[in-house]
């Protein structure tokens, strides 16, 4: 029987390990911290019964998951639900961009700008299954569906600043503007409309969906599936370097490249090394968790009905504080999301009090307090929130690196979403999985496709391994 060991049990580890234990393999996680899950957890953070997602919380790009639908993870007690308006983005004047999982319900609320959006979105939406087929895997590879792929990809490639000209409403801007500005990314650089519109159209097709119970159900669903299979998992087991990794015939990464190149040494080829060590991290999250009593007292009707907020005001004032950030400089008036999963799954709250997600972008390993520009910006939207405010919990840009290894300095996408990383991941290269080193393989969000609690990341890595097991035989 094939071995396989799997350093790092985050979601892009977990299907990894799942994906080679389908096939027959022998695989054991190594986990540094004492459970699994990596940014896709969840806890009773302030008060008992009221639960919040650490990091990963909704998820347009992992409900309709290859891996994820594959593997019949609703046998395990995976559930999504849905709010009734997947994001909102308000602005001062009491008006906001409304996004639906419906193109045609958020044409009708955006006037003028209704026929362009239907005209950005409706194809790609209506064909993201197949869509999905090509852009869940390395980009430059021969795409299943060319067609469909090159309609969706021209725009892509253009600024955030120069598709959001497309509209002509303070609205309609910022609604494409909060989303686009997911990559953590100046919205004046090339491909900055490529998450964006990933984004959108994602949750045109399949929603902004959460996970019942929390993100941490990904995870369990994931372990229990694995333990059926028969992988084991072992906790509390730090890695850091290669004499301590088990003998295996195939050994996956869900690292940063970063922590691959101190564990493997001068086991990597020169060129790999060098490559992994030049990798580019981009701006930090710093999150705050919020008890609220009542809920968040939104201005706008639509963001009391929202499962994401987006509080940033005009596209122009986000454009700046994004510019911001990417310098290095703390902007008074941070981008911050605020996640109201409780709207779609009730039993994260206790009573009248809500769990409130948020988090703001912030300079990478920032070490200063953002929790009153936090709170401030959500008054902001939300006269006589901090009255409603029944407890709170903080975790730092610098904490994220603590709490997830993988976050250096607060970086939650796993590296800068530029163009060369968004391409080809950590190197050039067609093949970004390969290490150069017979048998191991990187499989973490710093590979394509990137973020999310998908899995594909791993899912693809692993089927690269099993190939490569198939040709030794």
């Amino acid at each position: 029987m094939s071995t396989a060991v799997v350093v790092g049990g985050g979601p892009n580890g977990l299907a990894a390990a799942i994906t080679l234990a389908a096939e027959g393999v022998d695989v054991t996680v190594l986990e540094a911290a004492e459970e699994v899950g990596g940014g896709t957890r969840s806890s009773e953070a302030i008060l008992p019964g009221l639960l919040h997602d650490h990091c990963s919380a909704i998820h347009p790009m992992a409900v309709g998951s290859q891996f994820l639908t594959d593997a019949g993870l609703h046998r395990y007690g995976l559930a999504w639900r849905w709010p009734d308006i997947d994001c909102a983005h308000p602005l001062d004047d009491g008006s906001a961009g409304v996004l639906y999982r419906s193109v045609e319900q958020t044409a009708a609320g955006l006037g003028r700008d209704g026929s362009r959006w239907s005209l950005a979105f409706g194809y790609p939406a209506a064909r993201f299954d197949l869509l999905s087929q090509d852009i869940m895997r390395p980009l430059l590879r021969v795409p299943r569906h060319p067609l469909a792929l090159a309609r969706f990809g021209m725009p892509t490639v253009a600024p955030a600043s120069t598709f959001a000209r497309l509209f002509g409403t303070e609205q309609g801007r910022a609604l494409f503007g909060g989303v686009a500005a997911h990559a953590f990314r100046p919205l004046h650089y090339p491909m900055t409309s490529a998450i964006g519109m990933g984004i959108i159209v994602a949750g045109h097709r399949h929603g902004w969906a959460v996970a019942e119970g929390g993100s941490q159900s990904i995870t369990n669903a994931m372990v229990a599936l694995l333990g059926d299979l028969g992988g084991k998992i072992e906790t509390g087991v730090r890695v850091i370097a290669a004499e301590q990794l088990p003998t295996a015939d195939v050994t996956m990464f869900d690292l940063g490249p970063e922590a691959v190149v101190r564990i493997l040494g001068d086991r990597l080829p020169r060129r790999i090394s060098r490559a992994f060590s030049r990798f580019r991290r981009g701006p930090g999250a710093f999150k705050v968790d919020i008890a609220v009593e009542g809920g968040v007292p939104w201005t706008n009707p639509a963001a009391h009905r929202a499962g994401t907020v987006h509080l940033a005001g005009t596209y122009r004032e986000l454009a700046w504080t994004e510019r911001e950030i990417h310098a290095g400089r703390m902007p008074s008036r941070p981008f911050v999301l605020v996640g109201q999963q409780y709207l779609a799954d009730p039993g994260r709250s206790v009573g009248n009090v809500h769990p409130v997600w948020s988090y703001a972008h912030v300079p990478n390993g920032y070490t200063g307090d953002a929790t009153d520009a936090i709170v401030s910006q959500i008054e902001r939207f939300a006269p006589g929130f901090r009255d409603r405010i029944a407890g709170m919990s903080v975790r730092s840009a610098t904490q994220m690196s603590s709490y997830n290894p993988n976050y250096v300095g607060g970086d939650i996408m796993t590296g800068a979403k530029d163009i060369r990383q968004l391409t080809f991941g950590p190197r050039i290269t067609l093949s970004p999985y390969r290490i150069g080193v017979p048998g191991m393989y990187i499989c973490s969000a710093a590979t394509p496709p990137g973020p999310g609690a998908h899995g594909m990341c791993g899912a693809n890595a692993a089927r690269l391994a099993l190939d490569w097991l198939s040709s030794r035989a």
